[in-house]
């Protein structure tokens, strides 16, 4: 194998990662821009992937959440231009606090972030995969609410979340289908909630407790904590712990901490069988 066939082939493998990371971002993007209005109370969230251009890498904005118009809609941010060319620039999160007054940035996006949309403070994270920005998280609003330093935590959180999630999808693996077991767990656990026959709910119980072995009659004498019920609710919603920590105010630590008491007054031995327990006794 001669240089040039080594260097087309190392390309054309950068090409085939690079498209597929474009289309997981496309794909998740939705979900992940009402994951961060959820978790900022943000009115406004938008974001694009990064394509080759005739001005270089630029960002595409393809998603759009809460926005009045759809001025935004395929717009092309090119480096150095406005507050994502800025994230483009330096692959690092940015925001401005007065969009339409900072001496920060271009405004060449003026007419449509200010004029149509009426954005003040802007927040843009980016979404950095294998050592690239592959997108761009916005998160927006409109009149005089600072952003502050937790609603850029947030944001980091959601963009870091998203590309570790497009990393581990671009690993090989050789691992085994998925075990169908969980989810027929969950499925089971709100047949027993929904269940108003005491005689059939303690009969489903009792093959919930053969499949899983999780007890028998568990319910409401568990004394679970506010916040270890409340940590368990947001693993449940698929939350890791940076997330649920983000979203209690609370340390990861600490997090990590009720979630162990959580356990162990379950009889767990992790965080899904916690939540399948938590579920089965109603705490949840």
């Amino acid at each position: 194998m001669d240089a040039r066939t080594l260097v087309g082939g190392l390309e054309e493998d950068r090409v085939d990662n690079s498209d597929a990371v474009t289309a997981s971002i496309e794909r998740l993007l939705p979900e992940r821009l009402q994951r961060l209005r959820r978790l900022t109370a943000l009115p406004v969230a938008f974001g694009g992937v990064t394509r080759d251009t005739t001005a270089g890498r630029s960002l595409v904005l393809t998603r759009l959440a809460g926005t009045t118009g759809a001025g935004l809609q395929g717009l092309t941010v090119a480096p150095h231009l406005g507050l994502g060319g800025r994230v483009l620039d330096s692959a690092t999160p940015q925001r401005v606090e007065h969009y339409a007054s900072t001496v920060h940035i271009t405004h060449d996006f003026d007419h449509i972030v200010v004029d149509q949309e009426k954005l003040t403070a802007v927040a843009a994270v980016p979404i950095v995969v294998r050592g690239r920005v592959q997108g761009v998280l916005y998160g927006a609003v409109r009149g005089d609410h600072p952003l502050g330093d937790r609603i850029m935590r947030l944001a980091e959180i959601v963009a870091d979340q998203l590309a570790q999630d497009i990393e581990d999808s671009l690993q090989p693996t050789d691992a085994p289908p998925p075990d169908p077991m969980p989810a027929a767990l969950d499925a089971l656990t709100e047949i027993i909630a929904e269940t108003d026959d005491l005689i059939l709910r303690d009969r489903l119980q009792a093959i919930h407790q053969l499949i899983a072995g999780t007890p028998k009659s568990i319910g409401h004498h568990i004394g679970l904590a506010p916040r270890e019920i409340d940590a368990l609710r947001l693993v449940a919603l698929g939350s890791t712990n940076a997330e649920v920590a983000a979203r209690l105010g609370l340390s990861q630590e600490t997090v990590k901490a009720y979630l162990r008491t959580a356990m162990r007054k379950l009889g767990a031995h992790n965080r899904t069988a916690a939540v399948h327990t938590a579920r089965l006794a109603g705490l949840l």
